[in-house]
Formats: structure tokens, C-alpha cells, sequence
């Protein structure tokens, strides 16, 4: 099993950014990515519809025969990776706000937290925010319209920069000293983003987090690719592919295929 592939989706593009630090750590891993663009957001969805695609993707994920399942989209994890760990026994890893990094590093006892509605509103988020935030004030965003331009391929347009600053600005007002990324989209923006924000505000993603993860969870299982073969590496997605090869594949190096699921 060893060989077989990891299976890795989200509502579109943005787990991208979880594809490359899975990448980076575990370079030899055969790598499957569903971008469900055709759907996204899913931020704005119901919890049962957010479920329902979630399932869709983990079977056909499952039907490629993939060894581990990372759910690569913050609003999937907090609100469907219960129902997929009690529907698939295979290794499933998810994804949420990096809330306790920032809780442990803020001076100023305020962090800002900018992600979907779906996130934000979730069971798993209040109970994540309990643990680790209880005596720190959370700023909450909702995001509404950035991942819609991430898909659209306006990442670096006025429209954007316009956005953000709508969004920032209510954070500086309350003194926050990090910012939590709470949509795997959200890591495409931190270029845009260190130009906004003052020096001092770290910028804080789980994209690391849950490479290391999925490395700690491949070796439990003794799942891990000990060959060093080039890894076979397909992407799929349900929309225009100009939006993922331009995230992925400058180089033309990876192959991104319409898929319609």
C-alpha cells in the first residue's frame, strides 16, 4: 500500500498550498488533488451540502485508491471530517485555524482569525476557540468574495487589495498582533498581505502543520514511500483549468486534467 497514492481536496484551488508543503516534506509520495472548483465557495454552503460534496470527493478520492485522505479546505474539515472518519476507514487528515499558535504567540492578546462563513460558524471552530483562545480576544472575518476571485485568477487585482483592507482594517483597530489564514485559498494572499499589514503582525497558516501530520500519520501506519522513484502526480478539477495550471504548473512540470465529478 505503500505506493499508493495520497488523496488530497478542496473546494478549488487554494489546497494547493497544502499540496506543496506535502510535496516539499514527502517528496516521493504519489499525490492525487481534486479541486472542486464547479462548487466553490463552500463557505457559503449549508453543513448537510458541505458534507454531501465532501463525501463525493473523499469517494472518489477513495475509488483511485488513495492510502490517506487530506481535506485540504478549512469549511470541510469543521464540518464534514467527523461523517467521512465514520464513512472510510482509511487515515483521514484535516485542516483548521492555527488558533493555538497564534494564542501562544500574541503579545497583545489580540489575534484576528480571517476565514469563511462555514468555518467560522462551525461546532469544531467555537470548541477550537475555547481551547486555545479563552482569555485572548478573537477578531472574526468572514472572507466573503477572496476565494471567488482566487478562482476567477483576479488573486493580485485592485478588486482584492480593496477587499482586504475592508477586512483589515477593523483588526488593526483592535490591536491585533497575528492574523490566522482560516481557507487554504487564504495562503496564495500572504504576499499581498505583507504589504498591508504593519511589520509586527505575524501571519500565521496550517499548511506545515498539516504536512508534518501526514507524514506522522503515514508512519504510524507505516504507510511511507520508501522508493525513491519520481512520484506520479495528477491533478484534477471540475472547471477552466487555466486557474489551477497557473497555480501549479508555471513551468508545465505537473499535468492538470478536467475531471467531471
Amino acid at each position: 500500500m505503500s505506493k499508493q497514492p495520497i488523496g488530497i481536496f478542496d473546494s478549488g484551488v487554494g489546497g494547493t498550498s497544502i499540496w506543496y508543503e506535502v510535496h516539499k516534506l514527502l517528496p516521493y509520495e504519489n499525490t492525487v488533488y481534486l479541486a472542486d472548483s464547479k462548487h466553490a465557495p463552500y463557505g457559503t454552503k449549508t453543513p448537510s451540502e458541505i458534507i454531501r460534496l465532501s463525501l463525493k470527493n473523499t469517494e472518489l478520492l477513495v475509488q483511485k485508491n488513495c492510502k490517506l485522505i487530506i481535506v485540504a479546505c478549512n469549511t470541510a474539515t469543521t464540518n464534514a471530517i467527523q461523517t467521512l472518519r465514520k464513512t472510510y476507514n482509511i487515515p483521514i487528515v484535516g485542516i483548521e485555524p492555527a488558533l493555538k499558535p497564534a494564542a501562544l504567540q500574541t503579545k497583545t492578546k489580540s489575534i484576528g482569525v480571517l476565514a469563511t462563513k462555514g468555518t467560522l460558524s462551525s461546532n469544531l471552530f467555537h470548541k477550537t476557540t475555547d481551547l486555545y483562545a479563552n482569555n485572548i480576544r478573537v477578531i472574526e472575518q468572514i472572507g466573503e468574495g477572496i476565494v471567488g476571485l482566487i478562482e476567477a485568477g483576479k488573486l493580485h487585482s485592485e478588486t482584492m487589495k480593496t477587499l482586504l483592507k475592508s477586512y483589515l482594517n477593523p483588526m488593526l483597530d483592535a490591536n491585533i498582533d497575528c492574523l490566522v489564514l482560516g481557507c487554504t485559498h487564504y495562503t496564495y494572499l500572504i504576499p499581498i498581505l505583507v504589504k498591508l499589514l504593519p511589520q509586527h503582525i505575524k501571519i500565521i497558516d496550517a499548511g506545515e502543520a498539516v504536512a508534518k501530520q501526514t507524514k506522522a500519520v503515514l508512519t504510524h501506519h507505516k504507510l511511507i514511500n520508501t522508493t525513491n522513484d519520481y512520484p506520479s502526480i495528477t491533478f484534477y478539477t471540475n472547471a477552466n483549468t487555466k486557474e489551477l495550471k497557473a497555480l501549479i504548473n508555471p513551468s508545465n512540470t505537473f499535468k492538470v486534467t478536467y475531471l467531471d465529478f
